[in-house]
């Protein structure tokens, strides 16, 4: 037996420097907790959305409800596309930690054009709904629909910027391990959007098409 099990036999680890003097922690224990508290912060500022949509989800000013406006095929559409990108961003975290640049690209590429399709069905949606006179401005329903879902569409359109940006730095620069903690970042950024629209979805699509307002 060693001297060092000798020492700690029951391995309390008391020869250990304390804590409060090991000096900073490694970069990607502070880039991991950051970005989680990043989550957590987007998370409280959707509540506050999905807050605001509850209580004004009956304000339609006399005008028209989710039972007349939304289209579930088409969002239906949207939510397919958006689970499948979400998919398609876990494979390509599969292929950066095997360092395969061509299927971490081709994974990557994959997730742009199911998001661009996502947005593009959600552009669409936003267009149809003020051509009928169904803007944000006609009644406190449609202006906290178009706030929360809206803002969604950021999120996801941010989203596409960054995976862009994480393409380009893994062609010039390869999986160099603060290249390997942004992407790590971004995939749970992209998850946390996809388990949004879960909850978008069910409470404003599903339950708005079924409200009888």
């Amino acid at each position: 037996m060693s001297a060092a099990a000798n020492a700690d036999p029951h391995k309390l680890r008391h020869g250990e420097v304390p804590i409060s003097e090991r000096g900073p922690a490694p970069k990607r224990i502070v880039v991991s907790y950051g970005f989680w508290i990043f989550l957590l912060s987007d998370f409280i500022m959707f509540s506050g959305f999905f807050a605001a949509y509850a209580v004004l989800v009956g304000e339609t000013a006399g005008g028209p409800g989710g039972r007349q406006l939304f289209e579930l095929p088409l969002v239906a559409a949207e939510t397919a596309l958006l689970l499948m990108s979400s998919f398609a961003c876990g494979m390509a975290g599969i292929a950066a930690a095997a360092r395969n640049t061509f299927w971490f690209q081709v994974a990557m590429a994959v997730t742009a054009l199911l998001g661009a399709g996502f947005l593009t069905i959600e552009l669409y949606e936003f267009v149809h709904l003020i051509g009928e006179g169904a803007g944000p401005g006609r009644s406190a329903f449609l202006s906290s629909f178009f706030a929360l879902v809206g803002c969604h569409g950021l999120h996801v359109t941010l989203g596409l910027l960054w995976l862009s940006t994480m393409m380009a730095q893994v062609w010039a620069k390869g999986f160099r391990d603060d290249i390997i903690r942004r992407i790590t970042c971004f995939a749970l950024f992209w998850h946390a959007l996809d388990i949004i629209w879960v909850a978008l979805f069910t409470v404003v699509y599903l339950l708005g098409a079924g409200a009888s307002v």
